[in-house]
């Protein structure tokens, strides 16, 4: 009991405290003015007046019998506090207030309070106390909710509200069905009540959509299971629905994951037939497999075809096919995707020259490798430390010391600072054939 009555005076005086920074004194004197003075008044005018000539007064001044004022005001008051806490015992105080009835905006302003602090139990208990006074809910309510619950990771309380939103007569629309589908599927342990879900929402009246479909497709395929996804797929033609660009990037995505580039490509020439123009990703999928099953005929011939089938292809996608051509020792054939990058009006990045440059550099067209070194140095870009050594040590190697030193001058002018590997093999070359006491201490001393 003495507990009791501890709580409810610190409940009082953090809501006095309240009042007084909301409200200036004047203000709070005609907050309880209704209440208090009005009350004393009255009672005095009875004594002086026959009750009957103040009935219209008395039936005037009942609604405000609430010591903390209006709903709006205890909406007010609730919103303002930074502590969910406190904002839930102002709530509770004006829930005991005599003929009190609160705002809906008032649980909906609290729930959100305690929901972004993780009081999820104290969220549940307004739900129930709402759902039994029959409060009319809107459909933003629960999308707060499911946001709430995906930022707290707690899939099963998104599911559930699912089901919340169909006990309060409240259909579901599908960016919920959607947003709760994310959330499942982001943990792999939930996928199948994903699926399950997907299944059973048109016996609430929910009818998934194509992004629904494309959510639970893309989930199949990050899980191995193509089939399943590629079965989601033709089923969205049953159902009078039509896959978008997304749809068929997640099952080539797919495909290229289980290494099945040419049913990928298969897939992008049905999508083409039927009017789709694919997005840059999608080719970014197909070239990047394409090059990494050493197919760089076609996938050079793709990024040919792109600009013809409206999509311009992008440093991205030229760079994909340098470092194809590298990686399968075609420097040379890499120097010509370069210039027809630039033919296109896409100019090569910092990634297309280093990566050319090491090709170029790595198979010995040490020329060709100097050329786009120095053009790349020339144009603000910077050269990667390997790189430098790339060619420093491809020069020394066959004897151009003069060359190499030359490329090391252009280096540091630039105020590129070359590895100390690279030292290591200019210096010796150039004290070649001369005396100089000391050279192993100056090694010893670049390696610190």
């Amino acid at each position: 009991m003495k507990q009791a009555f501890l709580r409810s005076s610190k409940t009082a005086m953090k809501l006095t405290r309240s009042l007084i920074r909301m409200y200036p004194p004047k203000s709070l004197s005609l907050l309880y003015s209704s209440s208090h003075f009005h009350g004393h008044h009255y009672r005095r005018q009875q004594q002086q007046h026959p009750p009957e000539q103040n009935q219209h007064e008395r039936q005037q001044r009942q609604p405000d019998t609430c010591p903390i004022g209006s709903p709006s005001r205890v909406l007010k008051l609730v919103a303002s506090q930074s502590d969910p806490l406190l904002a839930k015992e102002i709530f509770d105080y004006a829930s005991r207030q005599p003929n009190f009835c609160h705002s809906y905006s008032s649980y909906l302003t609290l729930i959100l309070k305690l929901g972004r602090s993780n009081y999820f139990s104290l969220v549940d208990n307004l739900l129930v106390r709402l759902k039994t006074e029959r409060y009319p809910v809107t459909p933003i309510l629960f999308s707060h909710l499911i946001k709430l619950y995906a930022e707290a990771n707690l899939p099963d309380k998104a599911l559930r509200t699912f089901y919340t939103m169909i006990e309060f007569n409240c259909t579901p629309l599908p960016k919920h069905l959607n947003r709760i589908l994310q959330i499942l599927v982001s943990h792999r342990d939930h996928v199948r009540p994903a699926f399950d879900l997907f299944k059973n929402a048109h016996r609430y009246g929910v009818f998934p959509d194509t992004k629904s479909y494309n959510i639970l497709m893309r989930a199949f395929c990050l899980n191995g299971d193509l089939s399943i996804a590629y079965q989601l797929f033709n089923k969205m033609f049953k159902r009078d629905l039509v896959p978008d660009v997304e749809s068929y990037h997640i099952l080539m995505q797919g495909l290229c994951r289980k290494g099945q580039v040419n049913g990928a490509v298969d897939l992008l020439e049905d999508m083409l037939n039927k009017g789709f123009v694919p997005d840059a990703l999608s080719y970014t999928t197909l070239l990047n497999s394409l090059c990494r099953k050493k197919k760089l005929k076609e996938a050079y011939k793709l990024l040919c075809r792109m600009k013809v089938k409206g999509c311009n292809p992008d440093i991205v996608h030229y760079n994909t096919i340098i470092l194809g051509f590298c990686r399968e020792g075609r420097a040379i054939d890499a120097c010509k995707v370069l210039e027809d990058m630039e033919s296109n009006g896409c100019l090569p990045n910092t990634v297309s020259y280093r990566t050319l440059v090491s090709g170029l550099c790595d198979r010995g067209f040490l020329n060709e490798g100097k050329k786009y070194m120095e053009e790349m140095v020339s144009k603000g870009f910077s050269p990667h430390f390997s790189v430098i050594h790339a060619l420093i040590k491809g020069l020394c190697n066959v004897g151009r010391v003069e060359e190499a030193c030359s490329v090391l001058g252009e280096i540091l002018t630039h105020g590129e600072v070359p590895h100390s590997d690279t030292w290591f093999i200019v210096v010796p070359r150039i004290c070649e054939g001369t005396e100089m006491l000391g050279i192993e201490e100056i090694q010893k001393d670049l390696r610190k």
